[in-house]
């Protein structure tokens, strides 16, 4: 078994040397272990620190690109090169390299083809009130429309069997977090939690500067995510909204107008008319963009499993 731990980072100089200074050098179970470091287009010496700190690869990207990119970036090199398995983790040693056999576990045994670190969130004792409720809020949607079980959807500290790699397709800049996990419970693929423990914080989140644009973020990608991979059941439910409320503004148009006497003659009600009419043609736009929008997931679920088919060729 091939081990790929990647690493990727923006600016990570100064926490990255305890970063690999901590992963395992020997796994029970794996036969080989590697270091992946994959530079977002850093501005300081993070690429030079990599080397100098023993990792055996260093993929520099030249620009910013996001971590969603970097991470497939990661993905695909390590593919390319073998690996088996590949455990993602963060470059400022938010997790502890020591968690990493517990973490590949359920991967070298068949039972996940992905397995998610769960942060202690409930009694992390750096996370607020305001983090913890929403972490574990998001964590709780996520598992709706992922229909999953996973319990710590923000984790980064991942482990990624070959399959599964070679399943995952991203479409967001922001995170690969939650995208990967919806992609995967939407393709049948396993994936397991563990518990694993968290160092002290080294320095601030550089996905997200405040609560607000974390929540902005957060929610325009899942929402993103649930248009992509289950368009039918939104589309269908906004249809069947705007077909509600035309059905009450006709019956009450009908019934002010026709069944009862009108006591003002000069009411004609035309306005419940129009509202009415205006929603009874919002629902069947609807009806026509949930047609279209599942015609267009059946394209993209096909055009996915040629390209997994080309890697699965490529890789052989």
């Amino acid at each position: 078994m091939h081990l790929f731990i990647q690493i990727p980072c923006l600016n990570e100089e100064d926490t990255l040397p305890q970063t690999l200074a901590d992963l395992p050098r020997e796994i029970p179970g794996i036969d080989k272990i590697e270091f992946l470091v994959i530079d977002d287009g850093s501005t300081d010496r993070t690429s030079e620190v990599a080397r100098e700190c023993g990792a055996h690869h260093v993929l520099t990207l030249g620009s910013n690109r996001g971590l969603a990119t970097a991470f497939r970036k990661g993905v695909d090199y390590a593919l390319a090169r073998g690996a088996d398995i590949i455990v993602n983790t963060d470059g400022d040693n938010q997790y502890r390299g020591a968690d990493i056999p517990k973490l590949v576990q359920p991967v070298l045994e068949d039972r996940a083809d992905i397995v998610v670190g769960s942060r202690p969130i409930v009694d992390h004792p750096e996370f607020g009130l305001v983090k913890k409720v929403l972490q574990l809020a998001g964590s709780w949607v996520l598992r709706l429309i992922s229909k999953t079980t996973v319990r710590d959807a923000p984790s980064g500290f991942r482990a990624f069997s070959r399959e599964a790699c070679m399943r995952i397709f991203l479409y967001t800049r922001f995170s690969y977090c939650m995208e990967t996990l919806i992609q995967a419970g939407n393709n049948g693929l396993r994936i397991a939690s563990v518990d694993i423990r968290v160092n002290p914080k080294t320095r601030d989140s550089r996905l997200f500067s405040s609560i607000p644009q974390y929540i902005w973020k957060t929610g325009s990608t899942m929402v993103s995510m649930f248009i992509l991979y289950r368009p039918g059941r939104l589309f269908l439910t906004l249809a069947a909204g705007f077909g509600a409320a035309a059905f009450v503004l006709a019956a009450r148009f009908i019934w002010l107008v026709y069944l009862i006497d009108n006591p003002d003659p000069a009411r004609t009600y035309l306005p419940s008319f129009v509202a009415g009419a205006v929603c009874a043609i919002l629902a069947f736009l609807m009806v026509v963009v949930t047609i279209l929008a599942e015609l267009s997931r059946a394209q993209r679920r096909l055009t996915e499993e040629a390209l997994y088919q080309a890697r699965f060729t490529a890789k052989r």
